[in-house]
């Protein structure tokens, strides 16, 4: 039996969330900053700062869940200047998902996608998630990447890809 989307998603989702909070737990063992400093660093200007961006990398797939369960978008708010915060964003994401594991039904077949005043966008199921929810979710994860890579956190694409560490076994020679 073939996983269905909404189970894909999910693991992807939870998967990756486990990595962000593992990433942000590596930038507070290592910056001598305080938090409320820490959390308002960016790339650049005009970038939002790290709290923003865990909570924009959260929103995608709490919306997801919210989706699938019928219910409407609802964002976090984007202030987030603690770990504490970062990390209940975070685990409440998961724990919407968790509702979810190893779904096998179908995705919903459209979503109306409010983008701004007097915009939309109408949407299959499938790409609402691969064209709008996956692409935005790596997008604030990078970025939260970026920003810890640029505050000098020493992390590497195997922190980056640890989800994929339980499969990594030693070759034969």
């Amino acid at each position: 039996m073939s996983t269905s989307p909404i189970a894909t998603a999910v693991q992807v989702f939870d998967s990756r969330l486990v990595t962000l909070e593992n990433l942000l737990k590596a930038g507070i063992d290592y910056l001598a900053e305080p938090e409320a400093v820490y959390f308002q660093r960016r790339l650049v200007r005009d970038m939002s700062p790290l709290g923003t961006q865990i909570a924009f990398t959260c929103n995608q797939p709490r919306n997801f869940t919210l989706w699938l369960n019928g219910s409407p978008s609802n964002d976090f708010d984007p202030i987030v200047e603690s770990m504490a915060l970062a990390q209940t964003y975070i685990a409440e994401t998961r724990a919407l998902l968790s509702q979810h594991h190893g779904a096998q039904g179908m995705l919903p077949a459209t979503k109306h996608l409010p983008l701004g005043p007097g915009l939309h966008a109408d949407l299959t199921g499938d790409e609402y998630l691969s064209d709008f929810l996956m692409p935005n979710f790596y997008f604030h994860l990078v970025t939260s990447y970026g920003i810890l890579r640029a505050l000098g956190v020493p992390l590497g694409k195997r922190e980056y890809m640890s989800h994929l560490l339980p499969k990594v076994t030693q070759s034969a020679i």
